[in-house]
């Protein structure tokens, strides 16, 4: 019994961190939030969403870039102004992730993949 007390402290902290990282930073298919976002924040945060395939894409080569729209878990649409080059499939995608930030009423995506 001695020798196994000097693995209990040691396991309680390895199993906590597992814990840790299992439910809090572990990656997730989830819808994320809008509402969670930092509107004065131009830090570029990823963020799970369901493409609104109805409104469509619309991409402006002048300006070079591509506008949709989004929803996010508690159903709020945002337009979303991303690049010009967007992934295959996009239009039949029902879940995207977006990396970028808000931007007034949108959200300004760096980058687009499909979830």
């Amino acid at each position: 019994m001695k020798k196994y007390e000097k693995f209990i402290l040691p396991g309680l902290v390895v199993a906590a961190a597992i814990l840790l990282y299992t439910f809090y930073f572990a990656p997730t298919d989830e819808l994320g939030s809008f509402a969670d976002f930092d509107p004065n924040s131009h830090a570029s945060v990823d963020i799970i969403v369901e493409f609104v395939k109805e409104k469509g894409i619309v991409r402006d080569q002048r300006q070079g870039g591509s506008i949709f729209y989004v929803k996010d878990i508690s159903g709020r649409e945002t337009q979303v102004v991303g690049p010009l080059m967007l992934p295959d499939g996009m239009e039949v995608a029902d879940r995207l992730k977006l990396t970028g930030h808000l931007s007034g009423s949108g959200f300004h995506a760096h980058g687009v993949s499909l979830n």
